[in-house]
């Protein structure tokens, strides 16, 4: 007999994936803007002031200071004058009282508000590729 080599063949397999794009539906998404009037209602201050000069032409030792009283505030005003002597004579007081006073008030104001609106249209029937 012959010496015979048998030659086994290898055969090796390979698998390849590949991936494509497939469109199965759209989306469309739309906004509306509503305007709706509403009333806002806020608290207003006022602070009035009111000035009253009040005349005393008195003599007195020293400068007195600024105070209050009652809520009022008192700014002295003095003068010097020449005699013999100098003295302090207060001419007047400055009385300043502080009042306030709050009122509401309502205003009409556009408020808008946005809605979205999405609508889906499917392609399943029909699909289409979409290359990217």
């Amino acid at each position: 007999m012959q010496d015979r080599e048998d030659v086994l063949q290898l055969v090796t397999e390979t698998a390849t994936i590949e991936k494509r794009d497939l469109l199965t539906s759209r989306v469309r998404v739309t906004t509306q803007t509503e305007t709706a009037e509403q009333l806002v209602s806020a608290a207003l201050e006022r602070q009035d002031v009111e000035v009253v000069r009040v005349r005393l032409d008195r003599e007195i030792d020293a400068a007195p200071p600024v105070r209050t009283e009652d809520g009022v505030t008192i700014v002295p005003v003095v003068e010097e004058i020449l005699v013999v002597e100098k003295r302090l004579v207060l001419r007047e007081e400055i009385h300043i009282r502080q009042t306030k006073t709050t009122q509401t008030v309502e205003l009409p104001v556009e408020l808008r508000k946005q809605h979205a609106k999405i609508e889906r249209e499917d392609v399943k029937s029909n699909p289409i590729e979409e290359d990217i």
